[in-house]
């Protein structure tokens, strides 16, 4: 059983895994460091702990402490009661799910170790943007992707961001970070996949008549936004593929392409 502990002073140093959440570049160096991450909410600290993360802590409101009790009676760490104001002090902003919780990290598995078993992947280079990278890994687990695949220069799944848009998806659908760019993706033609790159280019094939659905193994390819995927990655890909548009759209933000586009590639779709 956790202790709970009142704390009410901000500058408490048992409340250092919280401080500055804001900070984008502080937590970039540190959480990874550390190797912690931050889950936010009720639902996302419940999936964070039923996929298997160890707790450092936890830091509530007063008014979630009952809603939490469970969680706080099985779990060994501490578990800090604050008022919303302190708790808006230390972490920069108004926590108004009321509940944090400070996670340890698990070691990543390596790209071979995902491939080995997987059918359908997600690649993607550049992603950077911590709302988009929520999105896509939200949208993989719920139809159906095995596994992400990350650029080495992708943002972290885990901060807070990340997880908070994803619901905690992220803790659903295992990742790896293939370590070379774009050589990696070597690794994954060798394991069997077709690299589909999706790019809104006129000259790739319409997703639907790439049938992706019918192959055996896919690694679909994403981009950030904006740019989209580089040269060097169109260049390693199979098979170019666009989602058609109409009344002259010509892209979509990529995690709504990502939804999109993972829905074409799962398997058990209905025939048309």
């Amino acid at each position: 059983m956790a202790d709970l502990i009142t704390v009410d002073d901000p500058d408490d140093p048992r409340l250092s895994d919280y401080i500055g959440l804001t900070d984008v570049e502080l937590r970039r160096r540190r959480e990874p460091a550390e190797g912690l991450f931050i889950a936010e909410g009720e639902k996302v600290i419940r999936r964070a702990r039923h996929a298997g993360y160890e707790m450092r802590s936890m830091l509530l409101s007063a008014k979630w402490v009952d809603v939490m009790r469970d969680v706080i009676d099985e779990v060994p760490a501490p578990v800090y009661a604050v008022a919303p104001e302190l708790a808006e002090r230390v972490t920069g902003y108004h926590v108004h799910r009321g509940a944090l919780a400070s996670m340890q990290r698990k070691p990543l598995p390596t790209a071979d170790e995902l491939l080995t078993t997987a059918r359908r992947v997600v690649v993607m280079e550049s992603v950077n943007d911590h709302t988009n990278i929520g999105a896509i890994f939200r949208s993989a687990a719920a139809l159906g992707m095995d596994a992400v695949l990350l650029s080495p220069d992708c943002a972290d799944p885990l901060y807070r961001r990340s997880v908070k848009v994803s619901m905690g998806a992220v803790f659903s659908v295992p990742y790896a970070r293939l370590e070379a760019w774009p050589k990696g993706l070597e690794t994954v033609r060798a394991a069997g996949f077709r690299l589909l790159a999706l790019t809104p280019d006129p000259k790739a094939t319409s997703i639907d008549e790439a049938a992706p659905h019918r192959l055996e193994r896919v690694a679909l390819m994403l981009g950030a936004e904006g740019e989209g995927l580089s040269t060097k990655a169109l260049m390693a890909a199979d098979e170019w593929v666009r989602i058609p548009m109409a009344h002259g759209v010509d892209s979509l933000n990529v995690g709504a392409a990502a939804a999109v586009a993972f829905y074409a590639v799962a398997t058990g779709r209905p025939e048309s």
